[in-house]
């Protein structure tokens, strides 16, 4: 289970990688972007400015000598039609601005002469301009002139015009200009058209060199990534090729300085716990000779218990149950040698559940002081010696630990079997429930030599692993603690080879509580 999660969570890295390469993108873009429209901005205004001011610079100087020719020639009091004579004489030059003269002429009065009375009236002029070349200023050293040439930018129509005025010195007309800037305003849309296509292939041109350094940067960096993975599922050999002085470099340096370090210190760290396990095991191997006939000695003490002296007796008996313990601590340490080095193998069979738990509680006589409640019929494919194994560790540990009447019930749908096993004693501590199941582990440490190895509990929960399956430790809210066993129905998928078939005693073991 634990693989098959590794593996579906392994797609998540190269989102990551994909993300940060289009946040690298991403950037170079709104850069290239900002860059571009500034630059584009700038030049838009810069040329703007350029075109408008040489256009109206032009046509205002144009006009100022134009309405100096025109109109000194005229009279003091020029008739309309003469007025209107020079507006279109100062309209017909190379500029193309229309004019509107107006003065004062003879009889009285003031006459508008204007070069298009349906384009250019008086009332065409914005209000402020006409005000400012009207008014008078005050001749001074740094001012020589009483009035001044004065312009404005409007719209008219939805078109932009420059509008200029000025009044001749000397009491001659007030002459004002309206000039059309629509060409100026298509170059300028066209520059602009210009700058914006200018921008989207500035744009284009830094996605495409975003895209060449994200796969210059992050390729590396994807290595590295999937060279760390390759480690972190136990191939420590994995190195990586390293080219280059930058920075990911020596990153790459530095990852395999770290891999070749690690790798040195797991192989010393498997060596040391090969050599313990093979210590444990030929340990385990060479007490059993000696055992064996030991045992044999104290079963013989044993029978003639009730015909030695009373005062040798006691250490008999003590012998005798120091012996079997030894026996037993020996057959559960070769057992877990036998886990740890991965050759205990099941020898499966069909089994039915009820019959297992009842024969498992009869060969130990615990009959009187355990309820069953369970379905005969409950069938299913399991190792028979590894579930009396822990069925005998449960029971046990609920007996010794948590007192009669230990309770066994069985439930099972169509992929499973669960086996809770509950007695009615104090519980476990809270503290202690996260070892229960730990090698060697006594909840208590007033009790260090109890009749059991510590090994019952773990060596249950490697019996159920095998099995596919899980045991776990709780307490009823009832009082009293509650270990479940859930077991396939089936457990060939689980380990479809057969073994050997050994394993560890079968005494109830296990101090956990």
């Amino acid at each position: 289970m634990g693989g098959w999660a590794a593996a579906r969570r392994m797609p998540r890295p190269s989102l990551r990688w994909i993300s940060l390469r289009l946040r690298l993108m991403l950037v170079f873009a709104l850069v290239a972007l900002a860059a571009a429209v500034s630059a584009s901005g700038i030049a838009y205004w810069l040329n703007r400015d350029a075109v408008l001011t040489r256009t109206q610079d032009a046509a205002l100087e144009d006009f100022r000598k134009s309405l100096q020719d025109n109109t000194g020639s005229l009279p003091l009091s020029p008739t309309c039609p003469e007025l209107q004579e020079a507006a279109d004489r100062m309209a017909a030059t190379s500029q193309k601005y229309e004019v509107l003269l107006i003065g004062k002429v003879k009889g009285g009065g003031s006459c508008a002469a204007p070069s298009d009375r349906d384009l250019f009236t008086l009332a065409t002029v914005p209000k402020t301009l006409v005000t400012a070349v009207n008014r008078e200023r005050k001749v001074t050293e740094s001012n020589p002139y009483p009035y001044h040439l004065y312009w404005q930018r409007i719209t008219l129509n939805g078109k932009p015009y420059l509008v200029g005025g000025a009044k001749v010195i000397g009491g001659g007309p007030t002459g004002y200009l309206l000039k059309s800037l629509e060409n100026e305003r298509a170059d300028l849309n066209s520059l602009a058209w210009s700058l914006g296509i200018a921008t989207g292939l500035a744009l284009i041109g830094s996605a495409l060199l975003a895209q060449a350094a994200a796969s210059t940067v992050l390729r590396p960096v994807q290595r590295l990534g999937d060279a760390a993975r390759r480690l972190g599922e136990g191939k420590l050999d994995t190195r990586l090729r390293v080219s280059g002085t930058d920075e990911l470099a020596d990153l790459s340096r530095t990852f395999n300085r770290t891999a070749e370090s690690l790798q040195k210190r797991v192989e010393d760290l498997s060596s040391r716990e090969a050599a313990s396990r093979r210590f444990v095991a030929d340990m385990s191997h060479e007490l059993r000779t000696p055992l064996t006939a030991i045992t044999a000695v104290t079963e013989v003490l044993e029978d003639e218990a009730d015909s030695l002296d009373p005062m040798i007796a006691p250490a008999v008996q003590l012998v005798v149950s120091e012996t079997r313990r030894l026996n037993d601590l020996v057959e559960n340490l070769m057992e877990v040698t036998r886990f740890d080095a991965g050759t205990a193998r099941l020898v499966l069979d069909d089994v039915d559940v009820a019959d297992q738990i009842t024969a498992c509680i009869d060969a130990r006589a615990w009959l009187d002081a355990v309820e069953l409640d369970a379905e005969r019929g409950t069938m299913a494919r399991l190792d028979p010696r590894r579930l009396d194994v822990i069925l005998a560790n449960l029971i046990g540990n609920a007996l010794k630990h948590g007192g009669s009447p230990v309770r066994v019930s069985v439930r099972a749908d169509d992929q499973q079997v669960v086996i809770a096993v509950r007695d009615h004693g104090p519980g476990i501590p809270e503290d202690v429930l996260p070892h229960v199941f730990d090698r060697f582990y006594k909840a208590s440490a007033s009790r260090p030599r109890s009749e059991g190895s510590g090994l019952g509990l773990s060596i249950a929960l490697e019996n159920a692993h095998i099995h596919g399956g899980e045991i776990t430790a709780a307490n009823s809210p009832d009082g009293g603690a509650v270990f479940t066993l859930t077991l396939p129905r089936d457990a060939s998928g689980i380990e479809p080879g057969s073994g050997d078939g050994a394993g560890g005693g079968d005494r109830a073991e296990g101090d956990a509580q």
